[in-house]
């Protein structure tokens, strides 16, 4: 059986992690694991959960990395149960969080064959960002709250990238441009990564 393909997204807010998810989805038949909007249903369901993660989504902060963990765990070992891969969107979010992950994953054999970084300029996040607020109506996209964000990626999430880098797992996208050629470059270098990475 072909293997399939296990990748993680790790970019800043507005950056289209969410968008390119849904095309990488369907190209390779993976299920997309996306911690945002996992909070954001158990905060809308009223869960135990949800009221103890309310607060830092609402402030911009990163929830704790044990809640995160297990709750990505469980996710990803249920999703490579069923169809043999992962898609996760927006984890890991601290190298502590890194660290964890790749060491378990490469004792349960499910490492990511990507890590893909977007690249997209901090004025062209904002304004993605105050974009997409004004759309959806979210509130957890005011300004003061998109500049928070980006500071805190800036400060816990950026040194995962390295980290990663490090690793040679690392793919670079230059998200500052059309939706659909980010997409075509974004598959192409993932067909790329899973056929080497099977190879080996």
């Amino acid at each position: 059986m072909q293997e399939r393909l296990r990748a993680l997204l790790i970019a800043p807010p507005g950056a289209g992690k969410g968008t390119q998810a849904k095309a990488i989805s369907e190209e390779f038949g993976v299920e997309t694991i996306s911690t945002g909007d996992m909070f954001r249903a158990e905060v809308a369901a009223g869960s135990a959960l949800g009221r103890e993660v309310a607060g830092y989504l609402e402030r911009g902060d990163l929830v704790p990395d044990g809640l995160v963990h297990e709750l990505v765990r469980a996710k990803v070992l249920d999703a490579v149960e069923r169809t043999g891969g992962y898609l996760v969107d927006g984890f890991p979010r601290t190298l502590a969080q890194a660290e964890r992950a790749h060491d378990e994953a490469v004792q349960l054999g499910v490492s990511a064959h990507a890590v893909v970084t977007f690249e997209v300029p901090r004025d062209v996040l904002v304004q993605r960002m105050l974009e997409r607020a004004r759309r959806e109506g979210r509130s957890d996209d005011d300004l003061k709250t998109i500049l928070h964000r980006l500071d805190v990626y800036d400060r816990e999430t950026a040194p995962v990238v390295g980290f990663y880098d490090e690793l040679g797992v690392l793919v670079r996208i230059d998200a500052n441009r059309g939706v659909e050629e980010v997409t075509a470059a974004t598959l192409a270098a993932l067909g790329e990564a899973l056929h080497a990475r099977s190879r080996s």
